[in-house]
């Protein structure tokens, strides 16, 4: 966009400029850490107004904004210094509506200023939002600059969880083996969840240690179900008769270590095995990704054959698929997108990609070796002549090991500030491991994900 300034003596009443602009929740949610204006009103996450439903009514100022755009951009341009400004507010925009700011010169000064009609209005209805008059200083200079270059921004707000929370709060709350949530941080993760009616909570584990974290969170567990059970691996073991009695439609990892809760899941003769290994998915939301992120296996397999791959890529599939994504694109990842005989991982993707193509693993497009930069990035893709259907537009990444998933998974939250949902998949049930460090909402997401795959897995066995 070339900007170009209109000095004074170029200006008469009559004059007139505009702008249109889409409005996007991303919109407000710049706007309010620009500003400091937290009005939940204007936040499309909340309830801003207490009617149950979760608004996004665009900032009467960032709708005033957009005039303030005009001047500074087109008339009069870069150069211009606000003096006043009036503003009349007759309409309110919502999130998805679209306006046009336009500015009309109505008289000039000697001393240099421009006096403007202002007005935005909303396109389709041509309805009036916001009107007021303009006092501006003119550009005392031609200015004239053909790029303007603003760091692009991107939003820090977890669209892709809000909505399986939305989902997730739709379907029958999931029974829930808690096992040992003994410590704030595994107890709470449980309570917000029930909260939400995402879990119908057991919680298994020692009593005493159970009561006074409650007490700590200043919450009582009156409400729900408690075993006392004095050791971790009873209580593991507890958790996983209780799935085998149907009292429970998943477990959900407390203050214990992962091996310990997993030991009797894996007994031959009572274990929750299904005829495949057991494999870990991180599903990720990425801020500025158009799509949930699902890292695999970044916590159980810590060197897998291409058998285990295998189970691997399958159990990602089929939580894609429940996670609404129809045909999922699965990148296989190494350090290179060519096959070589020197790295193993490359070997193993090329023949994880050749049994998908001849349907030894089904439901999704599955390619490889993909480079990471080939695999999320389609500019890379093209560059080195990669056209596939997966490459550049990956939405499951399926890694060599566990050293490279766990690197990759915590450098996409603690550098690109994911939220990550934690599910171990190939038992009868899904296991939620939740990690001390989860916030509150990749808690709650890894319930909401575990809820929704259940009831699509149920759904499918009818």
């Amino acid at each position: 966009m070339i900007l170009e300034s209109r000095m004074w003596d170029e200006l008469q009443p009559g004059t007139s400029a505009e702008l249109r602009r889409l409005c996007t929740a991303d919109d407000f949610y710049v706007f309010a850490a620009a500003s400091g204006n937290y009005n939940p009103l204007h936040l499309a996450g909340e309830d801003g107004d207490g009617d149950g439903k979760r608004e996004a009514v665009a900032p009467g100022m960032f709708v005033a904004s957009l005039i303030s755009a005009v001047l500074g951009n087109f008339l009069p341009g870069p150069g211009t210094l606000y003096k006043t400004q009036t503003l009349t507010f007759h309409s309110r925009v919502m999130e998805g509506e679209e306006l046009i700011s336009r500015v009309t010169v109505t008289a000039k000064d000697p001393d240099g200023s421009i006096t403007l009609r202002t007005e935005v209005r909303r396109v389709g209805d041509d309805a009036l939002v916001v009107e007021g008059e303009a006092t501006v200083q003119a550009p005392p200079a031609k200015l004239r600059f053909e790029e303007i270059e603003v760091p692009g921004l991107i939003v820090q707000r977890h669209r892709h969880f809000q909505a399986l929370l939305e989902v997730a709060e739709g379907l029958p709350e999931l029974d829930t083996a808690v096992v040992c949530p003994v410590e704030e941080h595994a107890l709470d993760g449980a309570l917000i969840s029930a909260e939400r009616k995402l879990i119908r909570p057991i919680l298994i584990g020692n009593g005493a240690k159970m009561a006074r974290a409650a007490a700590s969170l200043g919450k009582s567990l009156d409400a729900y179900e408690v075993i006392d059970v004095p050791t971790d691996a009873a209580a593991a073991r507890l958790a996983v008769d209780l799935v085998n009695q149907g009292r429970a439609n998943a477990i959900m990892k407390g203050h214990l270590h992962t091996d310990d809760l997993l030991h009797p899941m894996l007994d031959k003769a009572t274990g929750l095995r299904i005829g495949r290994r057991f494999t870990h998915v991180f599903v990720m939301d990425v801020p500025g990704v158009a799509h949930p992120l699902l890292v695999t296996d970044a916590a159980i397999n810590i060197a897998p054959d291409l058998a285990t791959k295998v189970d691997i890529v399958q159990n990602a599939i089929d939580l894609a698929i429940s996670l609404g994504i129809e045909v999922p694109k699965v990148g296989v990842l190494s350090a290179v997108e060519t096959v070589n005989p020197a790295i193993p991982s490359s070997i193993d993707a090329a023949l994880l990609s050749k049994m998908a193509e001849r349907g030894q693993i089904k439901g999704g497009v599955v390619d490889g070796p993909l480079a990471m930069d080939n695999a999320v990035d389609i500019g890379a893709a093209r560059t080195k002549g990669l056209r596939g259907a997966v490459a550049g537009h990956a939405e499951v990444l399926v890694v060599p090991g566990i050293d490279s998933g766990n690197m990759l998974a915590k450098q996409l939250a603690y550098i690109s500030h994911a939220e990550g949902a934690g599910l171990v998949l190939g038992a009868k049930v899904p296991v939620i491991l939740n990690s001390r460090s989860d916030s509150a909402m990749a808690r709650l997401a890894s319930a909401a994900v575990a809820a929704i795959h259940h009831n699509r897995v149920k759904g499918a066995a009818k």
